[in-house]
This record gives C-alpha cells, structure tokens and sequence, in this order.
C-alpha cells in the first residue's frame, strides 16, 4: 500500500478542517496517510477520529527535546552524505532566501534538523511521498524531510503562508514534484513567480462533503439572521460587518441578529462596535465554536457574511471552507469579492460579492436582500449546485490523489 506523509502546522487543528477532512477523503480512498503535526494537535474538536488522528500524529515541536536530538543523531549516522547535504541546503537557502527576512532566516536552519529528525522515524514506514499544507513552515520541513528520504514532496498554499509569512515560496515552487493550487488563481499566482506548466500546478479545491451536508430551508423569522464564522482578524472585516448591519438596522427599521463565532486578536474592538448598535440589531459573540456547531447555526441562518478584505501587510483569504459550508446548506452569501472568491461566489449568481474594505456597499447589498426573501432563496439553491459541481469533497480527493506516485 502507498503511503503519502502529511505534514500540517497543527493537526487536526479546529481552524484548519479542509486539511484533516481531505486526510480522511483520501483514507476512504484507500490510500495510507500518514500525519505530522509541527506543532502539539488540537483535543477536544467533537468527533473520536480526529482524537485518534491527535494521538497518531508524529508531534515535532512537541516531541520533546530527548525524541528530537535522538532521532537527529539517527539521521546523521544513518544517512550521513544525505545528512550533509540536505543540512547544507537548508543553510544556503537561509543565506540566499529571497524572500526570507533577516529574523526568519535562522529558523529555516531549525525547521530542516526538524525535518531530518522526522525523515529518521519515518525510515522504516516506507514513504512514497510527502505532502503539506501551507507554504510556509508545513512545507519547509516536508521539503527537506522528502530529500533526506530521496522522495517527492508537494504542497498546497493558502492565504497568509504566501503573503506575510511567505518563506523560500520560489524554491519550493521549483523543487515540488507537483503543488496542489486552491484556485485558478493561485496557479496564476505561483506562474508569474516560476515557470510551471499547468499540469505541475492542478487546480484541486479543499472541499466539503456535499453528501454529509443536506440544503435546509431558511427559517424566515421576524429578524434577518446573519452568521459570520472565523478568526476575528482584520482580513475577516467582521468590523465592516457590524458597522454595516447597524447602518441597515437604523435607515430601514428592520430587526437584525448577527451570530459571530470565532476567537482572536480583534475580539474587543468587535465587542466595542457591538455595544453601541441600535436596539434593533441583537448579538450573540460565541468565541472558539467546534465546526459541528457552526454546522448547526448554518441551518438557523438567513445567509452568512464573510466580507473579507486584504490588510495593510498583504495578509488576505483564499477560498474560506466556511463559504462552501453555507453554500452546501443552501444558505446564501455575502462575501469579500477577492479574485480567488470569485470561483466560488459569483455575484448575483451563486452569491453576492462586495468590493474589500466598501461598507457602503455591504450595506447596500444586505439592505436588497432584506427587502427580497425570495432572492435569498434563490442564491442559495445557486450556491449549493456550484459547490456540488466543483467543491465537493470526495471529487477533490481524487484530483489530488491521482497526482500522488502510484495512483492509477
């Protein structure tokens, strides 16, 4: 049996479920997928396979220091031409790194003994290849993890992995037997910075299982209920959001309520912008909600908004799983109208878009779908056939699976 290594910053984390949902896709595919989380798995999501994932992960950072120097030795004595050079590698890319900052450069030195440390427990598991998620530091140890093993990696990047936090992106883009691109966009994207022809770049979605998620019928109750679902940072606009729906509720009248679930660093400020709504426009901050929870409130929702922008540092959304999910439900959406969206949503069709940062226009958007209840309906029954069409889950495993050496 083939088996694929996959490396994650956090895995299974709460905020990442396109990447263990696609681990599971794959096993029922019948491919052996083996995880690596960079960082200690998250516990407590709800569900006994991903408690069993957290166990059976291999943990790097986490591993503790006595695994770790262990395994490097075993690395160095096993492999030691290979040991070298790869070490030697990482050293010239953290020297030459275009794209790498001063204050980052070192850790690309302590992401490669990493690597060569996870390389050494893996020596008798039979890899046939390495995939990770995110540009960044996922696939930085899967790169040089694959090198020390003499196999293939691969990737698939997102958002703030190929912005903010983009690290040897060109390198990567070179040395990848393939990278795994969540839009049309993105493979745009990785062209203009390295000649790769579109069958090293496939187009392959992180989707949702449409077969799991049924559409529902919107409740349609007294008050518009809008849900707005991630981390509550900048890029979200959840600001914008909550701005808007005030605007909304004091130029028409209408009785509003904003479910917005998520943790992060902008959670005062929200709550700030929240207190001093009108009296019309209710809201509930659920903080950290389990996806099987989120799941639930889409089912009680009129429509979600995620009006994302990009920030000040470039730090911007790929394609949220949380649009898919509300779209499978057959909830309308309201979305930022970034270029990798626009595959996703288009506007006036499957959903409705709105220019980054415009609340004017998010106002005037929400106010037309609070006049026109049958509109909602509409885009939302569009949403749910695009993301059958496209998005869907099992469809995507096997784009990516048939990528994978050995498939056929």
């Amino acid at each position: 049996m083939t088996r694929i290594l996959y490396v994650a910053a956090v895995l299974p984390a709460r905020s990442e479920t396109f990447v263990y949902r696609e681990v599971q896709a794959l096993s029922e595919l019948g491919w052996e997928i083996v995880t690596a989380s960079v960082h200690a798995p998250e516990r407590g999501l709800g569900d006994e396979r991903l408690e069993r994932m957290a166990d059976e992960s291999l943990k790097l950072y986490s591993a503790g220091s006595a695994t770790f120097a262990l395994h490097l030795a075993g690395a160095l004595l096993r492999r030691p031409l290979r040991f070298v050079s790869t070490l030697a590698r990482a050293l010239a890319d953290a020297l030459a790194g275009r794209d790498l900052p001063l204050p980052r450069r070192p850790k690309v030195i302590v992401q490669a003994l990493h690597a060569l440390a996870l390389a050494h427990r893996l020596r008798s598991r039979r890899i046939a290849h390495v995939h990770a998620h995110m540009a960044h530091v996922p696939t930085t140890i899967a790169m040089y993890c694959a090198r020390w093993l003499g196999i293939g990696f691969s990737f698939t990047g997102h958002a703030n992995d190929l912005f903010p936090q983009r690290t040897l992106l060109e390198a990567k883009l070179r040395r990848a037997s393939f990278v795994s691109c969540i839009s049309g966009w993105h493979r745009a994207f990785y062209q203009s910075l390295v000649p790769r022809t579109d069958e090293d770049l496939p187009v392959i979605r992180c989707g949702v299982d449409t077969n799991a998620i049924q559409p529902v019928a919107r409740p349609g109750g007294d008050a518009l209920v809008v849900l707005a679902v991630g981390r509550l940072v900048e890029k979200k606009g959840f600001d914008l959001l909550i701005e808007a729906l005030g605007a909304v509720a004091a130029g028409c009248g209408a009785r509003l309520h904003l479910t917005l679930a998520g943790g992060g660093p902008e959670e005062d400020k929200l709550r700030a912008l929240c207190a001093v709504l009108p009296p019309r426009v209710t809201v509930d901050l659920l903080g950290e909600t389990t996806n099987d929870a989120v799941l639930g409130l889409m089912k009680s929702a009129d429509l979600l908004a995620l009006p994302c922008r990009v920030t000040t540092t470039g730090d911007r959304d790929g394609i949220p799983v949380v649009l898919m999910e509300a779209m499978a439900h057959g909830c309308c959406v309201v979305a930022g109208d970034l270029e990798p969206i626009r595959e996703l949503v288009e506007d006036g069709v499957t959903g409705r878009t709105v220019p980054p940062g415009d609340r004017e226009a998010l106002e005037s958007v929400l106010a037309e779908l609070l006049a026109d209840p049958e509109r909602i309906d509409t885009l939302g029954r569009a949403g749910r056939r695009r993301v059958e069409e496209e998005f869907d889950l099992a469809l995507n495993a096997r784009r990516l699976a048939s990528c994978f050496p050995g498939a056929g």
